[in-house]
């Protein structure tokens, strides 16, 4: 319970100092009066911060929404993909997922995939494969509600090589998720995807609305509704 309660605490510190900073900096204004009424940004939970008591057994996926909202107050939930690795295509456990987020008024947001091979894999063979093997993920987020997946933009060979074939996997996936009505976004998830002016320069080459960033610090929360052709930040 300490250790709930200091997350609690800590969420509610930071929403009461960004309103008190807002309201330093837009005094005499509407603005400012509307921030002291509500948050300035909505955050959703991403399920890696309870990685530990899910892997260990003391959290099952099926109740992360509920312990989001219970625990932390928190109505908008970040997935990853390893946590049900084996229910993309459950349309039951999918239909369970939504029931348990919806029972307790908390959005699902994305989904997190890893180990489903380079989007950016020099061997044009092994590209495809790691894009289709995406495409399920696409469909669960789809009836999830989701509203993106984050993916990882690995790759080998030169940097302007890399870029080349990060754009080229990335492309053909969203070109699949547009349809679905749903977003492609790459995080700074180790190799050349953590420099800034590559990953840059890669969205350039994709060069679509659909397609965007999602730079992580250390803390896993996330503003929890992206716009089209962004760069989403996590704070």
């Amino acid at each position: 319970m300490t250790h709930t309660t200091s997350r609690r605490d800590f969420l509610k510190q930071t929403s009461a100092l960004t309103a008190g900073l807002a309201f330093s900096s837009w005094t005499g204004s509407a603005l400012a009066m509307s921030s002291l009424n509500q948050s300035l940004f909505k955050i959703s939970l991403a399920q890696w911060s309870l990685h530990r008591a899910l892997r260990g057994g003391k959290l099952d996926n099926l109740d992360f929404a509920k312990v989001t909202k219970e625990e932390f107050g928190i109505d908008a939930v970040e997935y990853v993909n390893q946590f049900f690795k084996d229910k993309a295509e459950d349309e039951k456990y999918l239909a369970e997922m939504n029931k348990r987020a919806a029972d307790v008024g908390v959005k699902n947001v994305l989904i997190m995939i890893d180990g489903e091979g380079a989007l950016g894999d020099p061997d044009a063979k092994k590209r495809t494969q790691a894009i289709e093997n995406h495409h399920k993920w696409v469909t669960a987020a789809k009836t999830l509600g989701c509203h993106s997946i984050r993916v990882n933009a690995r790759s080998n060979g030169s940097y302007e090589e890399q870029q080349k074939l990060a754009a080229d996997g990335l492309r053909r996936l969203t070109e699949y998720a547009t349809p679905y009505g749903i977003n492609v976004l790459v995080e700074n998830h180790g190799g050349l995807s953590s420099n800034g002016a590559w990953l840059a320069g890669v969205m350039k080459m994709v060069n679509l609305p659909e397609c965007g960033t999602l730079p992580t610090s250390e803390i896993s929360y996330s503003i929890a509704k992206p716009a089209k052709n962004m760069i989403v930040t996590r704070a």
